[in-house]
């Protein structure tokens, strides 16, 4: 009975080996395995291969140019605005110099997300920063920079909106919603934080950054100091704030952790061509 049991068990392995040997010469005729072969590799490989991410910097060359005006100057008695201008055709070159050498238009917001990783560095980043919210920068500087698709940062004294030489309301709302400039807060009323009470540079860094976001509903996390001046206080009172970033005016491209709250920034003057690239590259 066993040895009949045995030779059954037998038979079944012969044609269970038999079967196996026509199915695979079936599917090798017709190579159906070999391609599925390849999609199950194909699958194995998308699976254990990611898509890079960005990581947190500890630093960061970038140079951060300042302007104020930017015309043509008709009174020539006003050697404030004069001392402050620099004129559209050389803002112009200055904006094609930097495009031709390679270098990448960001924003602060931008360059906080690159610092903090949430962003990939470009290459050779800049920042053409913008104070105080003239009205020429939306007659001169606005038209060029949609010309040339150039990002910048435009740092608005909230309570000058609307006022004589400054944008109004209506064109701050248009260029914010351009996707080219980001709106920064720039104190309400371009009062001087450094040595001030308490209290007037909370009202005046808090105000300003609760009346753009009212006005233009959008999130305001970058700042700049009136003329640049800041202590410990308003440092950390920005901060507390909510901004992400304060703009100082410490001549240099540094950029990192420490300094975030005071960036440095460079004034690149009438520089242009490779006057202009050796003036942010040797600095």
């Amino acid at each position: 009975m066993a040895k009949r049991t045995r030779k059954k068990e037998r038979f079944t392995l012969l044609i269970y080996l038999i079967l196996s040997i026509v199915i695979l010469s079936i599917l090798y005729r017709y190579k159906p395995f070999v391609d599925i072969q390849k999609l199950i590799f194909a699958d194995n490989e998308k699976s254990v291969v990611t898509a890079p991410i960005p990581i947190p910097l500890k630093s960061l060359e970038v140079p951060i140019l300042v302007y104020h005006y930017v015309e043509n100057v008709t009174d020539l008695r006003d050697t404030i605005r004069k001392s402050l201008n620099t004129n559209p055709q050389i803002f112009i070159k200055q904006i094609e110099t930097l495009k031709n050498a390679g270098y990448t238009f960001i924003t602060p917001r931008e360059l906080m997300d690159i610092m903090d990783g949430k962003m990939f560095r470009p290459k050779k980043p800049v920042i053409l920063s913008f104070d105080d919210g003239y009205r020429d920068f939306y007659t001169d500087v606005f038209p060029i920079l949609k010309k040339y698709q150039a990002k910048a940062v435009a740092y608005i004294v909230s309570g000058f909106l609307d006022k004589p030489n400054y944008m109004f309301t209506s064109e701050l709302k248009e260029i914010a919603k351009s996707g080219l400039v980001e709106i920064g807060a720039h104190t309400t009323e371009h009062i001087s934080l450094k040595g001030i009470s308490l209290d007037v540079a909370k009202n005046e860094i808090e105000k300003s950054k609760k009346a753009l976001e009212k006005l233009l509903n959008i999130s305001i996390v970058s700042f700049a100091y009136p003329d640049g001046q800041f202590d410990d206080q308003s440092a950390k009172l920005v901060q507390d704030a909510g901004f992400r970033s304060a703009a100082s005016t410490i001549h240099g491209l540094d950029v990192n952790h420490e300094n975030k709250y005071f960036l440095y920034r460079i004034h690149p003057g009438e520089n242009i061509d490779d006057y202009l690239i050796n003036f942010l590259e040797r600095k």
